[in-house]
């Protein structure tokens, strides 16, 4: 496969695209950039058009005003598109990327073909609420890497830590050397809009998967069951023995979850159709 070439949108999102076939598009989470697909990259572009990103304040994109709500990461999303001249896409979002998913089904409902959350958040107890607002308090004062050792103890089992420690140091330096500002807009929407119009859920009408990790301690089994269980039709899946960053720590896992959705996707939306008796 071509390593393909980092391009910009007028209004300044960083993308990367490569592949042939239905668009899917894939969210980075807080911290992060669209560099953390690789394994999801490698694995789907042989059968999609992969298009990975930098959210708002992340990577190479440009930085949200301070008071940009979680419609304008949705309205991000929807000016690649319209770049692109994609009608319709699958979008997978991971954490933080979830949330923006979510916005995204339910902002621009006609742009969207298949939904996929990935450890992501919904329904924080006051307990884990109280957590992660602290957390973005301490970040807010202190800077983006205010609090990365304990965020990468939660996010990776220590086995793959000890085996892959250029990766994580990588993974590291990327949430250190993020902008305060972009992080801050972003980790205070990721900290407070787990239940951003929970109550339009019921409207989504397209084939979804909610998944994450059996060990994944900000983004549960119990929160992916919910989730699932407010959007008509949709999966849940938990990966045993998977923590937050399971896309990275487990990317053949993963591939395969999210290939046997597309493909049931793809079924499902081409018998709606009446392409398939």
């Amino acid at each position: 496969m071509i390593q393909p070439v980092a391009e910009r949108t007028p209004a300044g999102t960083s993308y990367l695209v490569t592949g042939q076939g239905q668009p899917v598009v894939l969210i980075h989470g807080v911290g992060l950039n669209k560099e953390m697909w690789g394994g999801q990259i490698v694995g789907l572009a042989n059968d999609f058009r992969v298009i990975a990103y930098d959210m708002l304040g992340h990577g190479q994109s440009h930085l949200p005003a301070a008071d940009t709500p979680l419609e304008g990461y949705a309205d991000q999303l929807a000016e690649l598109l319209d770049h692109l001249q994609i009608p319709q896409a699958t979008v997978i979002g991971f954490s933080m990327g979830g949330l923006v998913a979510r916005a995204f089904a339910l902002n621009y409902p006609q742009r969207l073909s298949a939904l996929v959350v990935l450890n992501s958040v919904f329904n924080r107890s006051p307990e884990q609420s109280a957590g992660v607002i602290a957390r973005a308090a301490q970040a807010a004062e202190q800077g983006p890497d205010a609090n990365v050792d304990a965020a990468l103890d939660r996010w990776f089992s220590r086995e793959y830590k000890a085996a892959n420690p250029a990766q994580v140091a990588a993974i590291r330096q990327v949430l250190a050397s993020n902008d305060p500002q972009g992080y801050h807009t972003t980790y205070s929407l990721f900290a407070t809009q787990d239940m951003y119009r929970e109550s339009d859920l019921g409207s989504i009408q397209v084939p979804t998967l909610i998944a994450t990790g059996e060990l994944d301690q900000g983004s549960t089994p119990a929160m992916t069951r919910q989730l699932a269980a407010r959007i008509p039709g949709a999966q849940s899946v938990v990966l045993a023995e998977q923590r937050h960053m399971m896309p990275v720590e487990a990317p053949r896992e993963v591939n395969k979850m999210l290939l046997d959705f597309l493909s049931h996707a793809r079924t499902l939306t081409e018998s709606a159709k009446g392409i398939v008796a």
